[in-house]
């Protein structure tokens, strides 16, 4: 109640505001305020949706008691319907309370690139983003590939590709860090279970004029595209990269034949990058937000085990083991992330 109260207070205090003629004078800060009044009614107005069904399930358990069967057995299953209905509108709640949640609405941008493990790591890298794609599809989202560098036994050393679709961060953010792979490569002729690495950058997808980007300090440079790209291929200077001078931060792209398409893409993620070493900053973290979600690749550093022999996948951070790895392959992710929600919500309760 102290929360709803608090809200209820600032919701008054910012209407106040909005109602005085001077802050139309600062339309920055008039748009700011006004987002922040909007999201304040919302939840608000799902306390008020809570409030009913605590009292709709109160007057229902009334009927419990009552001699007609019937009528018994109708409000046991309303019971049951508004408790489960209870739960959701509690949970909206809790994720609207998050810091996060504008940049859970947002599409994302996801880096995959093999770790420790060499080729082994590289194939797995490519099971992971086939896993991605089927999930995608699945949720009704898009995808688009930004960039991809692919290894000399077809894996992919790097993927980096943006998901396009209201609560694309929300639902990916989770992967990021090291995910371990335990399994019998196809290249290892006395079976024997290789242990390898691919480590994942989620970031929230940023537009360009939300980041301060001085063109100065862009260094942009063309080079022929190697590989995919047919009678293209080396003949036209289509491929970008970019390096932002300040940081030193290096993107290139070359997968499309357009060279306006390639810096595109790489501009796509060099913001994403940049947005994210600010909000580190703004949060006063040792590291910049890259290298807290994927750390070195090392073995040791996990948040999820693929153990193929068991056929097993275990989230290291809920302790969470299910034995239908192959399932899972196929995209069916929503138990991993159910499990990881709640986990959040309930740290997001005792801060």
């Amino acid at each position: 109640m102290e929360a709803r109260k608090e809200k209820e207070a600032k919701l008054e205090e910012i209407g106040s505001i909005l109602l005085s003629p001077d802050i139309l004078k600062n339309q920055k800060e008039y748009a700011s305020l006004s987002k922040e009044y909007k999201k304040l009614q919302q939840i608000l107005q799902k306390y008020a949706i809570q409030d009913q069904l605590r009292k709709q399930i109160e007057e229902t358990q009334e009927m419990l008691n009552s001699n007609d069967l019937e009528l018994k057995a109708l409000a046991e299953e309303e019971i049951i319907d508004l408790r489960n209905r209870l739960v959701a509108i509690t949970a909206e709640i809790d994720d609207m309370a998050n810091p996060h949640y504008e940049a859970y609405q947002k599409n994302c941008i996801i880096e995959i690139r093999a770790g420790a493990g060499g080729n082994e790591a590289s194939l797995f890298a490519a099971d992971l983003f086939r896993m991605y794609v089927k999930f995608i599809e699945k949720k009704g989202l898009k995808h688009e590939l930004l960039s991809l560098h692919t290894s000399e036994v077809g894996g992919y050393k790097e993927v980096i590709f943006l998901v396009i679709g209201e609560g694309a961060y929300r639902l990916f953010h989770y992967e990021k860090g090291v995910h371990r792979v335990q399994r019998v490569p196809a290249t290892e002729a006395s079976g024997r279970i290789h242990t390898s690495t691919v480590t994942i950058a989620v970031l929230p997808e940023i537009e360009e004029s939300q980041v301060n980007i001085n063109p100065d300090d862009l260094r942009v440079d063309t080079f022929r595209a190697g590989g995919h790209g047919g009678q293209n291929v080396n003949k036209v200077s289509s491929a970008v990269r970019i390096t932002h001078l300040p940081t030193g931060m290096v993107v290139s792209c070359q997968d499309e034949r357009s060279q306006h398409k390639n810096r595109e893409k790489a501009m796509k993620i060099l913001i994403a990058r940049l947005a994210a070493i600010e909000e580190d900053k703004r949060e006063k973290a040792l590291v910049i937000q890259r290298r807290q979600q994927i750390g070195s690749g090392e073995r040791s550093e996990k948040v999820r085990t693929y153990n193929f022999p068991q056929n097993r996948l275990t989230d290291h951070r809920v302790g969470l083991s299910l034995y239908n790895l192959q399932d899972i392959l196929e995209g069916n992710l929503d138990e991993i992330i159910r499990s990881l929600e709640e986990y959040e919500r309930n740290n997001q309760r005792n801060q």
